[in-house]
């Protein structure tokens, strides 16, 4: 499958590795140009290419890059034929984003990011810490396997983001539209909480939409107590227990 990737960030990266290895035809595309992309990121078989020449002739284009950036490459998905899968793989974190009305006002986040790119999406890998996305893949079948969440309006979206979610070494789970896609937002039981996909669908109900917020800001003031930058991760371990201990 032609695969474009804007964005090689924590996720971005670790996406482009994955699926190149899979055997998938992979390339990858920065804001800063194409010999700016680290070759480790290529070590796999995907290929530095321009942002327009990654969207161009896709099966499917993953965004990787902040939501606030979102509508930076709007005109560019313009572009892009209705039929192609476009997947968000962002979160609303507005100390990173700056405050955005609409979502402050509870608009879902993926109906936002709908509404700015004119283009269908599908939201999927947004709710993995990007340590448990390189590390805690595992065949097909294996126990405990680990699932993702996806949210998408269209079937063919669907079944596509599902498939490549299982070549990156997971289960996938559908939570549903987009309109119900909030369930897998920071602050949702089901949000970088590492789950099977049985213990998933346990639990992805259980999410309150009104406190979600105030919970997503909790965590960001324990894990900048703990870090150095805005820019820097979380120890992995520390990041699952939080998460789990304040969304579940």
């Amino acid at each position: 499958m032609k695969i474009g990737i804007i964005g090689v960030g924590h996720i971005g990266k670790t996406l482009a590795l994955k699926l190149a290895e899979a055997g998938h035809d992979v390339v990858v595309a920065n804001s800063r140009g194409p010999e700016n992309i680290d070759v480790n990121v290529l070590s796999t078989g995907a290929k530095a290419v321009s942002i327009q020449q990654a969207l161009q002739d896709k099966a499917v284009i993953i965004l990787s890059i902040p939501l606030n950036r979102l509508p930076e490459i709007a005109q560019l998905i313009a572009e892009v034929p209705e039929e192609t899968t476009v997947i968000d793989t962002s979160n609303y974190y507005p100390g990173r984003d700056s405050k955005i009305d609409g979502i402050e006002a509870g608009q879902v986040e993926s109906l936002w990011v709908t509404e700015q790119l004119g283009h269908p999406i599908v939201k999927a890998w947004n709710a993995i810490g990007s340590d448990s996305l390189v590390k805690n893949g595992n065949p097909a079948g294996s126990p405990g396997r680990i699932a993702i969440p996806i949210a998408s309006d269209r079937e063919a979206d669907q079944t596509i983001a599902m498939q490549l979610i299982q070549d990156t070494g997971f289960d996938a789970f559908y939570t549903g539209s987009l309109a119900d896609s909030w369930r897998q937002q920071p602050g949702a039981p089901i949000y970088c909480t590492d789950l099977t996909r049985d213990e998933m669908a346990t639990l992805v109900n259980t999410a309150e939409k009104e406190r979600l917020p105030a919970r997503r800001d909790i965590a960001v003031t324990a894990i900048m107590e703990r870090v150095s930058s805005p820019t820097t991760n979380p120890d992995a371990d520390f990041g699952l227990r939080l998460s789990r201990a304040l969304y579940i």
